[in-house]
C-alpha cells in the first residue's frame, strides 16, 4: 500500500502485461481521506491492445500510515464524464 498520496495508482499488472495503464491523475484532496481522480486505458486481450480512455473517482483513507481504498466511482463512458462536467457547471455558474 501506498504511505504518500503521490504513490496511489490504478496501475495493475497480471502475467507481465499492464492491464490497466494509468494515463493520468488529479489529486483532489490529501489528508487522513483522500480523493484522485483517475485517467486510464484497460488491457484488450482479444485485440491485444488498449482500450479508449476510462476515468475513475478514488476515496482514500489514511490507516496505520498507509492509505487504503474505501470507495470508488467509475465514470462509464466519455458521455458520461461530459454530462458530470456539464452538472457541475450548472451547480456551480460556470460556462
Amino acid at each position: 500500500m501506498a504511505e504518500t498520496v503521490e504513490e496511489l495508482t490504478v496501475t495493475y499488472e497480471d502475467g507481465g502485461i499492464e492491464t490497466v495503464k494509468e494515463l493520468d491523475k488529479k489529486v483532489l484532496s490529501k489528508g487522513a481521506w483522500a480523493t484522485v481522480i483517475y485517467r486510464y486505458q484497460d488491457w484488450n486481450r482479444s485485440k491485444e491492445e488498449y482500450g479508449p480512455d476510462k476515468f475513475t473517482i478514488r476515496r482514500y483513507q489514511k490507516r496505520n500510515g498507509e492509505y487504503q481504498q474505501k470507495s470508488k466511482f467509475n465514470i462509464s463512458s466519455e458521455k458520461q464524464a461530459k454530462e458530470i462536467i456539464e452538472a457541475l457547471k450548472d451547480w456551480i455558474g460556470e460556462d
